[in-house]
């Protein structure tokens, strides 16, 4: 029988879990003893998780109270787990199962549920930032630092448990050189904002690096013309009897 979920006095489910769940995409393999002794054997993806267990999403599983051993594909760990629910056995448990570790183990997730923790501590902190009397300016671009840590960790994770696939690789790099120029162009507007209000030293050793490598960057965005603005027809390329290319 379904077993029902505890329940406060205004009607609302009790919440038993020890610590908060962060969502993570990690391949897992899960192994139990079958009722003829052999092991079994089931591919999963665990989607929440906490240092205590998680969900683990997978199409067959073995029963409530089961010990089961759990392999992380990506880092080859393996830790020991007991199964709290099935979907036959707990209202809101959907293609999968729910385990906890035998004894508690945050890195068997990986990286996955470190940069989650991470970002939700700096989200947060991003919400204590706009209670404050601070400029919004600094708010605006805390927020736009949170959003390139959210893209990287995104790619990463997609480059991880993805099938090897050149044009995949390509088009995930491609995408996030395309929010390269975006954060590059934001960055290039707030140094010339600081420029005018006198913020920085122009004969600072970091104003002259940022010089060269503004200049290194002109050259490579003129090479060719091949980065006219949207709208704009880039010039015509004339070759002269003598060889020589005019514009």
């Amino acid at each position: 029988m379904m077993k029902n979920r505890p329940m406060s006095a205004d009607g609302t489910n009790i919440e038993r879990r020890k610590s908060r769940r962060f969502p993570v995409v990690v391949p897992i393999e899960v192994s139990w003893p079958g009722p003829n002794g052999m092991a079994l054997k089931e591919d999963a993806v665990a989607r929440q998780v906490n240092d205590k267990g998680g969900f683990l999403k997978m199409s067959n599983y073995p029963k409530v109270g089961a010990r089961v051993t759990l392999a992380n594909f990506l880092s080859a760990q393996t830790a020991e787990a007991r199964v709290l629910a099935a979907p036959d056995s707990r209202p809101g448990v959907a293609s999968g199962i729910v385990v906890e570790f035998i004894v508690p183990n945050e890195s068997f997730w990986g990286v996955d549920l470190q940069v989650n923790k991470t970002i939700v501590e700096l989200q947060n902190l991003e919400k204590a930032l706009q209670g404050e009397e601070i400029d919004l300016s600094l708010v605006r671009e805390y927020r736009e630092a949170l959003d390139y840590i959210g893209g990287i960790t995104e790619m990463l994770r997609r480059l991880r448990t993805a099938k090897p696939r050149a044009s995949d690789d390509h088009e995930l790099r491609s995408a996030f050189a395309g929010d390269r120029i975006r954060r590059a162009t934001s960055v290039c507007l707030g140094v010339t904002a600081d420029l005018e209000a006198g913020r920085i030293r122009t004969d600072s050793e970091s104003v002259g690096e940022l010089v060269e490598a503004v200049e290194q960057l002109q050259q490579q965005l003129k090479q060719g013309n091949r980065f006219a603005r949207p709208g704009r027809q880039a010039s015509p390329r004339v070759t002269a009897p003598n060889g020589t290319t005019t514009v």
